[in-house]
């Protein structure tokens, strides 16, 4: 029987990725760990290998580069050594396989394409590529299709105040569909009838655009964003605190780098002196290195796996710089200039995406003195770093020039409380009016 080759889930909360390539043709023979096409998954594209060994059988209705596949989706098959090819026995051992599971029974009678559609998903035997265990079994979101909850983000739908007509009260595409199409018959109405004033120039917000304006589904890792931070602003209680401080030895330090290093040798950057000081003040206050587990539970890391956010053309990546309290600043500017620049050419194995424990974001490069970020469940604490700016500060009652910076720390009041995160900011502003001690030390 053909061994099915299937996609993997790179991320816990993966349901969909993008086929990138084949890396095997039809009829090659593939050997036990050998990559055979390419996934782009939540956030990094990763070679996928081979669990089996067999000759490679790529079916016509296999994807082509670009399409979106479900986790456990067929992509292929192997052949066993003399096996024959019947696409006809294949597709019927398949379809049996599918309808005689009890959670995902597509063949059942009353139900529509639509909800077919939806809950298609086959139940396969595959490896999770995060963790390296295998799943037995790969089923959809039991509230929303992962098709549904992609269409809903592509047209701005809110899809917890949606009520589903699938099996169990499931939300599918065409719940969704329909809303929005509800929404525009009640508020697409224009003030007057000129044609330039007409339904179909009205956006989902009721707003009048150009009839030519552009418009493009939002990308798989734009999708996989947008769901991220909306369930951030929805599962946790952030409070945000902030603080404007002397950040004039901080400065000069960093000048003292720049002259001190050699031809060729990486300068540590102020995000990498910042992520450094972190560390140092997350040891000293361990709570704020805390994270929220799925059941509800509170785990303290013994680890520092600090998030560093990069901008990307692709958008907004957090590649994971791990176990920060055991490095020098050297090894922190080394290794963080080798996670943004792999992180900027999507070189990242799904492993340096994960396992974050806390995240700094520096917009300090952009003309930007402050701002709130959003958590990255289910971290305890994320810290938000504006530009540094020559401001006149007080000194012993003297008006004098100081490089000025403010920090905002965003905290899950769920994990935390308001008196031991401002203790932690506390701590960092004092490591960063004095940063030598900390950092030689």
């Amino acid at each position: 029987m053909p061994i099915p080759v299937v996609v993997p889930r790179l991320g816990w909360t993966m349901e969909q990725g993008v086929f990138v390539e084949w890396l095997k043709r039809d009829g090659e023979l593939i050997q036990i760990g050998e990559p055979v096409f390419v996934l782009e998954g939540e956030k990094a594209t990763q070679d996928i290998e081979s669990t089996d060994a067999g000759t490679l059988k790529i079916p016509a209705n296999s994807p082509k580069p670009g399409d979106t596949v479900s986790v456990g989706a067929t992509v292929g098959y192997l052949l066993a050594a003399g096996e024959v090819w019947n696409a006809e026995s294949v597709e019927t051992a398949a379809t049996a396989s599918v309808g005689n599971h009890s959670d995902v029974n597509i063949a059942a009678a009353g139900r529509s394409s639509d909800d077919a559609a939806d809950l298609a998903v086959p139940v396969v035997s595959i490896v999770d590529a995060e963790i390296g265990i295998p799943l037995e079994e790969t089923k959809p979101d039991a509230t929303i299709s992962p098709r549904a909850l992609r269409v809903a983000l592509e047209l701005g739908v809110d899809w917890t105040t949606v009520t589903g007509t699938g099996s169990s009260g499931r939300i599918r595409e065409s719940d969704i569909r329909a809303v929005r199409d509800k929404r525009k018959a009640t508020t697409g109405k224009c003030a007057d009838s000129s044609p330039a004033c007409s339904v179909s120039t009205i956006s989902d917000a009721t707003a009048p655009v150009a009839a030519n304006a552009e418009r493009k589904p939002a990308s798989n890792i734009r999708s996989i964003i947008a769901a991220r931070m909306l369930a951030s602003a929805q599962s946790t209680a952030a409070v945000t605190l902030t603080t404007h401080l002397d950040a004039s030895h901080l400065v000069a330090l960093r000048k003292q780098f720049k002259v001190a290093a050699a031809e060729g040798e990486v300068i540590p950057s102020f995000t990498d002196i910042l992520v450094k000081l972190v560390a140092v003040a997350l040891k000293q206050h361990p709570e704020v290195n805390s994270i929220m587990d799925e059941r509800g539970m509170i785990v303290a890391n013994d680890e520092t796996h600090i998030g560093i956010a990069v901008d990307t053309a692709a958008g907004l990546l957090v590649p994971v710089l791990r176990s920060v309290g055991r490095l020098t600043l050297r090894q922190v500017a080394v290794r963080t200039r080798d996670l943004i620049d792999r992180t900027r050419q999507r070189s990242l194995s799904a492993f340096e995406l994960q396992g974050g424990t806390f995240t700094v974001t520096n917009l300090g490069m952009y003309c930007v003195d402050s701002f709130t970020p959003l958590l990255n469940p289910p971290q305890a604490a994320i810290l938000g770093v504006g530009r540094i700016t020559r401001e006149p500060a007080v000194v012993e009652d003297q008006i004098v020039i100081r490089d000025r910076l403010t920090l905002s720390l965003t905290f899950d009041h769920r994990i935390i409380d308001g008196a031991p995160a401002a203790r932690f900011l506390d701590c960092l502003a004092k490591l960063i009016a004095n940063p030598a001690p900390a950092l030689i030390g």
